[in-house]
């Protein structure tokens, strides 16, 4: 299948020779083409170039497109979330607005536990079938690429259950799927007494399963208060390394937990969260390639304060940008009003937020080769927006459905 998009207003994100991430200063920096066409053949961008030297033979594309007064962005890279779940918590919600805490919900067997319970006697089917329904929403978003983890299992045959189900969404998406094993997202009710025993049973039982079934590409843990500590998440990391799975880290959303360090320490891929985050966590970043991943609908929905980006930026460091989408403390996996929270509640700047969600968060997934600009060789996964003043108006408009057309590896979704 070969397409043309024509008479595009412009083309965000365009790299001749892309870098992997971009940090401090650069993530400002973002390359646009304008009065432009880009092309589209087996799958990837083909090429690209102003209207006035000429386009390509109309004749020789299977569909040309007419962009104009549209953009063209690539797709989002949604580097964090948690989109195989059973059921809503909207009770919790409700809770949180009585006063109680995210903490107390969980102490009382909610939160993460509640949905853990909920997934364990829902069946596989019922559980792929929801999570494809959310991975057709959030395409229209504007999303090609999606990290997902497990974690609401908490026991051998619910953790294999949802990679199993994440492994079959691969198959059947046409979305780039990334599969993260969080067996160590809570401790079960069963384990509170003998947190040792589930730390075992993660190490010498579930993640030799994982291995030989290759169901994940990476291995997380919660490290934070109330959670797992860092000498347990070491473990763990440490564990999942022997049998080839990264880290990626939930890390810093309650408190200073030692999680940046530990993630970095474990050569960590990304972590995660960081709602605290002072001048020792940034310093140890700086001297990493791990990518610092920030959550803002989090902070958002639970009502915590929001990362210090600006600080974090300025201080040299990249940063990703990503949804959580899960059902209990961020239930939308809406990336653009990501990025307008982002603007509006971190103070980073449009440019620095659309390379946050596309380059940076491909990064965080291992996608920089294949993901993340307009670059010729990549995959051509991109969409085309309604027509739109600049590229300002995508985090600012933040309540308005801006994407017309999504293309994933060179087909159109309908």
């Amino acid at each position: 299948m070969k397409i043309l998009i024509e008479n595009c207003k412009s083309i965000v994100g365009v790299h001749a020779n892309p870098k992997e991430k971009l940090a401090g200063k650069e993530m400002a920096n973002l390359p646009c083409l304008n009065d432009s066409w880009l092309s589209i053949e087996n799958g990837l961008i083909s090429g690209f170039g102003t209207m006035k030297d000429g386009t390509p033979s109309k004749a020789t594309f299977d569909q040309v497109i007419d962009a104009s007064g549209k953009f063209v962005f690539p797709s989002w890279c949604d580097s964090h979330t948690h989109i195989v779940y059973a059921g809503s918590r909207e009770a919790e919600f409700v809770d949180r607005i009585k006063g109680l805490s995210y903490e107390g919900i969980a102490r009382n067997g909610g939160g993460i536990l509640n949905s853990a319970e909920r997934l364990n006697k829902t069946s596989e089917d019922e559980l792929f079938e929801n999570a494809m329904r959310r991975l057709t929403e959030v395409t229209g978003f504007g999303t090609g690429a999606v990290e997902i983890k497990s974690g609401y299992g908490l026991s051998v045959d619910g953790e294999i259950k949802m990679l199993r189900v994440i492994k079959r969404l691969k198959e059947h998406s046409p979305l780039t799927i990334k599969a993260t094993f969080l067996g160590a997202h809570a401790v079960p009710l069963k384990y509170k007494q003998n947190r040792q025993e589930y730390i075992d049973l993660i190490i010498n039982e579930i993640l030799p399963i994982i291995a030989k079934e290759k169901l994940a590409d990476y291995c997380d843990v919660f490290c934070d208060r109330g959670f797992y500590t860092i000498e347990e998440t070491d473990a763990i990391l440490q564990a999942g390394w022997k049998h080839g799975l990264q880290p990626k880290i939930h890390a810093n959303e309650l408190d200073y937990s030692g999680g940046i360090q530990i993630g970095v320490k474990n050569k960590a891929l990304s972590v995660d969260h960081l709602e605290f985050t002072g001048d020792k966590e940034i310093e140890v970043l700086l001297n990493s390639a791990t990518m610092p991943t920030l959550l803002p609908s989090t902070a958002f929905f639970l009502g915590l304060h929001y990362p210090p980006a600006r600080k974090m930026i300025d201080s040299g460091l990249p940063i990703a940008l990503a949804t959580d989408y899960n059902p209990g403390s961020s239930p939308s996996g809406k990336m653009p009003f990501i990025l307008s929270l982002a603007c509006v509640k971190m103070k980073m700047l449009p440019e620095e937020v659309i390379n946050a969600a596309t380059v940076n968060s491909a990064y965080a997934m291992g996608l920089s080769k294949t993901h993340g600009s307009i670059t010729i060789g990549k995959k051509a996964n991109l969409f085309i927006t309604r027509p739109i003043p600049s590229y300002n108006f995508m985090p600012y408009s933040f309540g308005s459905d801006l994407v017309d057309t999504v293309i994933i590896e060179g087909k159109v979704q309908q």
